[in-house]
């Protein structure tokens, strides 16, 4: 009986459950979305590495000493001696030497094709007969003059072959002829550039030198050949099988793409955890209109079980209906994830289980946890409540509620406190995670007690200047501030986060600002978009440019340091020190060919002063006692050492120049416009003085928070929608009383206008007080993270002053249907129901 009464309670209700089941498909739609992209992406890089080293049985590379990319300083190269060697050891076939590095193609445009940086790798490689890709037409490269490239990176630079193009490398720039268009399939935004052995050496490498050597079997297993290969290396050198090179490859990418699914999936929690209050606050309005339904049922014999699992069935149906559109949903929202990644998402969509069931656990689960407590509720209205007419539904006192809310906001800030301050071991993301989950339950379980004075304020402007419906929105507003703080909550949620965002992007962009205008000692740099850098060519141009008195070029590399991993920059000590506005606490800036510097805070924590022997272990493997010669205050543009330039050269097979510290007779507009028409030829290279530097900063600060703004649009958007359902179920529960209001000389406009200003206080309540912890949590992050560069609290009251107007806006958008709705009720059928 019970299962056709959940049926008919659909039915009867289905335009109520419709804008409830909106918020499970949004929230549903994310984590579908994301899985499946995700999905999508690793089929992708697993097809592409299938492709690689396919024949490769063993492959001989050195030992890596500290980490980072194998670009040539995280190790050092293999001499083409050990090529030869290989050679006379049994059950070694075809062994060759691949040199691998930083090539990119200019396009007819004049610009880089891809990504110059931050993006897909622009792939140099040398050339061989029988490797991972075949030519798709022309011939293989010959000379220092020739180059073949993918077909898609001619595609995208308009270049076709006997072309004659700019190619980037470490070196100088090359003019080269397009000779052989490679077949490489899709290598996700990636280019790919060959050159003969020769050429690639000496432009990406080294003269007699090879990034790594591989080899197939002629009989031997890959273990077997491996151990016999390792034998023959010299000290410093690795072998590994075929197998393992190829699992560490996609070991790589999938780190990167769990990375990705963990961030974006915590994104589409904030979504579903938004779209609980929704459930929660709507179920519990419809149990409230229900009271006197399900009193009969219990006096006609339901028992409270069977009342409960009635509410739940109908849960249960909207978590099936919203899980299955949003399974449906996320699969375009995957396919617009993929159009966003440009070349790197063009391998269609892969379907697997996972999305499937996620969608469908989460969807339900979320539903039917969200609609439990309004149902157990419903199952304690006693039988006899079917005889009265103003039946309600007990409710707890907001004394307990308080109560939990203030231990649960006092829980969380405290968990964000020892996450943030790292002092609980571990992730420091799961105390935050969680400090912030308490954070939004209390404050939510406090905001009925908050509103009531809030509102009042929030809603005096309204009762003073519109009169009567003014006066009226606001007490209904006030009349049930539990259901008004559920609603308000889900928007709090979803613009503390977004505020929290734009703090942090703020003091982000006023911290950099800062440390510019006091550590930028230098009139211009010279820096590299991408990991090409300043060639010798290029820093001899700059060196002859009329007004420019002297240039320092500057590396920067990982060497290990008391057994760990330590980044350090290297350069002419003194210039650099010049150049970032160094304050020395003790010793000077004029080292010798074997100096270090450290910051105050390094050489505290270490126990050095000047004069300090430090062993240095170099990417080659080496290790070189290096002497303190300085000890200057922090430094967030240089950071805690450097390491004198002979020392770095004597341990580095290719360095590259990240920058050129350049300095003026005069900074001016026709020195910069003559430093700019000196690397003009270079396309990677970018002049940058102060302004510049800045600019550069907040374009990337800028990109950040807009890319986080826009995964938290998805909790505003559920949260509209829940302003929208409170607001149509309460124009239902009130239907009565708005045929009194009509039938008593309210006309249609002014009830309109009622019920749009009640939903704009309910919105901008739930805004201010989302903005509120919102600025407490970026102040927090601010604070905590002080020490890391982040100096200066910067709050965008502008841009809260837009987002206030938003939630204004999203009040008077979510009344429209309610308020047309209310408005075309018959007068004397409303004032009739009961």
């Amino acid at each position: 009986m019970m299962g056709r009464v959940t049926l008919r309670n659909l039915a009867a209700h289905k335009i109520r459950l419709v804008l409830t089941a909106v918020a499970v498909i949004l929230g549903v739609a994310f984590v579908a979305g994301t899985l499946i992209f995700t999905d999508s992406m690793n089929k992708q890089f697993d097809e592409l590495f299938s492709r690689i080293g396919t024949n490769v049985a063993v492959d001989v590379r050195a030992k890596k000493v500290v980490g980072g990319d194998d670009d040539g300083m995280a190790a050092q190269p293999v001499p083409a001696a050990v090529l030869k060697t290989l050679r006379g050891v049994e059950g070694v076939k075809d062994p060759k030497g691949n040199v691998n590095g930083y090539a990119a193609v200019v396009g007819k445009d004049g610009k880089i094709v891809g990504t110059a940086q931050n993006g897909p790798p622009q792939i140099g490689t040398n050339w061989t007969t029988g490797g991972s890709y075949d030519l798709a037409s022309g011939r293989a490269p010959q000379g220092p003059g020739e180059v073949v490239i993918d077909t898609r990176t001619a595609e995208k630079g308009e270049l076709a072959l006997g072309d004659v193009t700019q190619v980037l490398t470490a070196g100088p720039p090359a003019r080269m002829k397009i000779v052989g268009l490679v077949d490489a399939g899709n290598l996700m935004g990636a280019t790919l550039t060959g050159f003969d052995t020769p050429t690639a050496q000496k432009l990406m490498l080294k003269p007699g030198y090879f990034s790594d050597i591989e080899m197939g079997s002629s009989g031997p297993s890959q273990e077997e050949l491996r151990d016999r290969v390792a034998k023959v290396l010299p000290q410093g050198m690795e072998a590994v099988t075929g197998d393992q090179l190829r699992e560490e490859s996609k070991s790589d990418v999938a780190q990167m793409m769990s990375f990705f699914r963990t961030f974006l999936l915590v994104f589409a929690l904030i979504s579903i955890f938004v779209g609980a209050f929704i459930i929660f606050n709507t179920f519990s309005m419809l149990v409230a209109q229900r009271t006197r339904e399900l009193a009969l049922l219990r006096a006609i014999g339901a028992a409270r079980a069977q009342v409960t699992r009635a509410v739940i069935g109908e849960a249960v149906a909207v978590g099936v209906v919203g899980s299955t559109l949003g399974l449906a949903a996320g699969a375009g929202l995957a396919s617009l994830l993929q159009t966003q990644m440009g070349d790197a998402g063009q391998g269609g969509l892969t379907f697997t289980a996972t999305p499937v069931i996620a969608s469908y656990a989460v969807g339900i689960l979320v539903t039917v946890v969200s609609a439990y407590f309004p149902a157990r509720r419903a199952a304690k209205i006693p039988p006899v409540a079917a005889m009265r007419d103003d039946v309600a539904l007990p409710q707890r006192s907001l004394r307990i509620r308080v109560a939990l809310g203030s231990l649960l906001t006092l829980a969380g800030a405290g968990l964000i406190g020892v996450g943030l301050a790292g002092d609980g071991g571990g992730n420091p993301a799961i105390p935050v995670g969680a400090g912030a989950f308490g954070v939004f339950v209390g404050v939510a379980m406090l905001a009925p007690v908050i509103s009531v004075p809030v509102l009042k304020v929030l809603g005096a402007p309204a009762a003073r200047l519109m009169g009567s419906p003014g006066r009226l929105a606001r007490q209904n507003a006030l009349r049930n501030p539990r259901r008004t703080a559920a609603t308000a909550a889900a928007l709090m949620i979803g613009l503390a986060l977004i505020t929290t965002v734009n703090v942090l992007g703020a003091t982000m962009r006023a911290s950099i600002d800062e440390q510019v205008d006091a550590q930028f000692g230098a009139d211009y740099l010279v820096q590299s978009q991408g990991p090409g850098g300043v060639n010798a060519e290029a820093q001899q141009k700059i060196k002859d440019t009329p007004g420019v008195v002297a240039v320092s070029p500057t590396y920067t590399a990982k060497a290990k340091i008391e057994g760990k991993d330590a980044f350090y920059v290297s350069g002419d000590l003194a210039a650099l020190a010049k150049a970032a506005r160094l304050k020395l606490v003790s010793g000077s800036a004029g080292g010798g060919p074997a100096s270090i510097m450290v910051d105050e805070d390094t050489a505290k924590d270490r126990g050095w002063k000047v004069g300090t022997p430090v062993p240095v272990r170099f990417a080659d493997g080496k290790t070189e006692s290096l002497t303190v010669a300085g000890v200057y205050a922090r430094s967030d543009l240089i950071g805690p050492r450097m390491i004198s330039q002979q020392a770095h050269l004597r341990h580095t097979v290719r360095p590259t120049v990240g920058l050129v510290v350049v300095d003026t007779a005069r900074a001016d507009a026709s020195t910069k416009a003559a430093l700019d028409s000196a690397v003009k030829a270079y396309p990677n290279l970018e002049v940058a003085d102060q302004a510049t530097l800045k600019s550069d900063a907040r374009k990337q600060v800028d990109g950040f928070v807009t890319f986080l703004t826009i995964l938290l649009v998805m909790s505003v958007i559920i949260a509209a929608v829940g302003v929208i359902n409170t607001l149509a179920l309460s124009v239902i529960e009130r239907t009565r009383e708005i045929g009194l209001l009509r039938a008593i000389g309210i006309s249609r406009r002014q009830l309109r206008r009622m019920i749009r200003l009640e939903s704009i206080m309910i919105a901008v309540f739930g805004a201010v007080l989302g903005m509120g912890i919102g600025v407490a949590f970026g102040a927090a992050l601010q604070n905590a993270l002080a020490d890391q560069g982040l100096g200066v609290l910067a709050v965008p009251y502008g841009t809260l002053l837009v987002y206030l107007v938003v939630a204004a806006v999203i009040g008077v958008l979510a009344a429209l249907w309610p308020a047309w709705r209310a408005g075309r009720m018959d007068v004397l059928k409303a004032i009739s129901t009961e």
